[in-house]
């Protein structure tokens, strides 16, 4: 067993990164050059290892996310955050997987830097206000500011989320099973009227480039999907919530997350782009 810090520490700077960031591979390129900040300083000097790496995770996430907006603008389609295989452990830990849930990672999306960073290291991870100063270049004074403005912000945009696994769990399997069935009725009854379904193939797969609204209208593109040959459908973990992949022909994989309330889905996820699905195979560790 390891008593390194940075070892100690490497699945809490990966989820802080990745919450900032939206994506696997830049958030492990922040771990990684966090490694190589963390080998360069006197560790003896260092008097709250923790507290130090998150700093430097935070400023590395802070300059890598504001490269990503501006190449953000230029997406094809709508954007959604890199999805992640999770283990059923990390939906133990309510918070965490509400937080770093598709749905919240989106909204996530429509808060500026600095902000995205506060609320973040505050709502989140529970560091106290003047840490994240530190760890954002700003007083602790005007953290406390932009904190209060980045909560009222992302509570006006996440939807509600269902807390009970289970109830999540059932609902993801009957829309499945009515899916793979072409069950017309079945899927009206699991999803919301309202419900909203956002795609994000990059320019690189086939996808709907806009959000759709409604059940019904949904329904009519889920059935086409119903149709095509050899379809196979299972039940993943995505980012610590009851998710499935689907394969088409074995060669087109989709991600798909769900928000869901009232046992029945109010938000669809459909991550197609290949670039964004690599990490589908390795369970992620995502810790506080």
């Amino acid at each position: 067993m390891t008593d390194d810090p940075f070892v100690v520490h490497r699945g809490l700077l990966f989820t802080v990164a990745y919450e900032m960031l939206g994506s696997a591979a830049d958030a492990e390129d922040v771990v990684q050059e966090t490694w190589l900040r963390w080998a360069d300083v006197d560790q003896a000097e260092v008097h709250d290892p923790r507290s130090y790496l998150v700093r430097i995770a935070t400023r590395l996430a802070l300059n890598r996310l504001r490269t990503l907006a501006r190449r953000r603008e230029d997406y094809v389609g709508e954007w959604l955050p890199e999805p992640l295989l999770t283990s059923p452990d990390v939906a133990e830990d309510v918070e965490l997987a509400e937080n770093v849930s598709i749905a919240m990672l989106t909204v996530l999306e429509t808060l500026g830097p600095a902000e995205r960073a506060v609320f973040v290291l505050h709502e989140v991870f529970e560091m106290p206000f003047a840490e994240i100063a530190e760890a954002v270049g700003k007083t602790p004074a005007s953290v406390r500011q932009i904190a209060h403005r980045a909560r009222e912000h992302v509570a006006a945009r996440r939807p509600r989320m269902q807390v009970d696994r289970a109830q999540q769990l059932a609902a993801v399997e009957k829309f499945m099973a009515a899916l793979s069935t072409g069950n017309v009725q079945g899927l009206v009854d699991v999803l919301a009227p309202d419900v909203v379904l956002i795609a994000d193939g990059g320019g690189l797969a086939a996808a709907v480039r806009k959000p759709i609204t409604g059940a019904k209208t949904i329904v009519t593109l889920l059935r086409r999907l119903a149709k095509l040959p050899d379809v196979q459908m299972r039940t993943v973990w995505i980012n610590g919530m009851p998710g499935f992949r689907i394969e088409i022909g074995g060669v087109e994989p989709t991600a798909v997350s769900v928000a869901i309330e009232d046992g029945k889905i109010t938000r669809i996820y459909a991550m197609r782009n290949p670039e964004k699905l690599g990490r589908l195979e390795t369970v992620a560790e995502l810790q506080r």
